[in-house]
């Protein structure tokens, strides 16, 4: 049974117990440099792009990292993820979804929970590359995305394990919980960002964007139900959140996969703790942490966090089982 009741990870100090300290101390605080990296714009199937960074290094190694909602690739946890398997010899892939890096896509397609497409490319573009063991790590939204990634696909045997990191793997409960108390600054910041990127898009294509909907966005309620849901192919936003869901695929993975959600993250709602699935499935290991916010996890005396450290020691963990 992979559940993991008791996990290993230590809060620094009193002052991280807060879930909101811990959570913008890791999103505007802490600095991180930018590793290396190399571009790579790559052409997709339907004609438009993507940004990938990358780092080579003298391995058959690799490891794919998933950025959060309107995120990219520099992210600070990203960063320090990137540098810290850098050191343990792995390559590096840090991908950017659609609309995000600094570069605005061609097509009026954004980016989606559900984009397994884009993943799968950069998993094809990393196998070109001629690397044999290869691994993923997402954050939030990222970790969606890999999550129905692994439920959805036919998975490739030299993908060999994935992290997934503050995931919500129930997006109605995570949408709603934004909205209550302190969270609402979270969502308000979300929605500012969302707001530029969807004029810039209403701009390039007034006939698939209407922008007069775009200043009624309060909320993700409205992002969903008139942006992403009806650009991407869903009836509803309620169809959106239903079929994006991690929850209802979870039990169709057979790559092993750790899922470490701490229990004082802002973002994540009741259905985001999947006890029932990790405790039936061989292969979907849940880490619920008392503390550690949303992508944060810090760490005492160290500039990496908590979720790099043991994504390394279950990759670790799995190639020797």
């Amino acid at each position: 049974m992979p559940i993991i009741e008791q996990s290993d990870y230590n809060f620094p100090s009193i002052m991280h117990r807060n879930r909101h300290i811990s959570t913008i101390y890791a999103a505007l605080i802490k600095k991180f440099d930018v590793p290396e990296y190399t571009r790579a714009k790559h052409e997709l199937n339907d004609g438009d792009f993507i940004n990938i960074d990358f780092i080579i290094n003298d391995s058959k190694k690799a490891v794919i990292l998933c950025h959060g909602l309107e995120g990219d690739s520099r992210r600070t946890y990203n960063n320090s993820c990137a540098t810290y398997f850098q050191q343990k010899g792995f390559s590096v892939f840090a991908w950017n979804n659609r609309t995000c890096g600094g570069e605005m896509n061609r097509l009026p397609r954004l980016y989606h929970h559900g984009a397994v497409d884009d993943l799968d490319e950069v998993v094809q573009f990393v196998f070109n590359k001629g690397f044999e063991d290869v691994y993923l790590i997402g954050y939030s939204m990222g970790g969606v995305q890999l999550l129905n990634y692994l439920g959805w696909t036919k998975i490739d045997e030299r993908v060999k394990a994935a992290v997934s990191i503050s995931v919500p793997t129930h997006i109605k409960t995570s949408a709603e919980v934004l909205k209550q108390g302190f969270n609402k600054v979270y969502l308000k910041n979300f929605t500012i960002d969302i707001k530029k990127k969807l004029k810039y898009k209403a701009a390039q294509f007034p006939d698939f964007i209407n922008s007069d909907q775009i200043d009624k966005i309060t909320s993700f309620d409205e992002v969903d139900q008139y942006f992403t849901a009806p650009l991407h192919g869903f009836a509803s936003r309620d169809d959106y959140y239903q079929r994006v869901s991690p929850e209802f695929s979870l039990s169709n993975i057979t790559t092993p996969v750790l899922i470490i959600n701490s229990l004082d993250d802002p973002f994540l709602g009741e259905r985001c703790y999947p006890r029932a699935i990790a405790k039936e499935s061989a292969y979907v290991y849940l880490e619920t942490p008392k503390y550690g916010g949303h992508c944060a996890f810090p760490l005492r005396n160290s500039t990496y966090s908590y979720a790099e450290k043991r994504a390394f020691d279950f990759f670790e963990s799995c190639k020797s089982a």
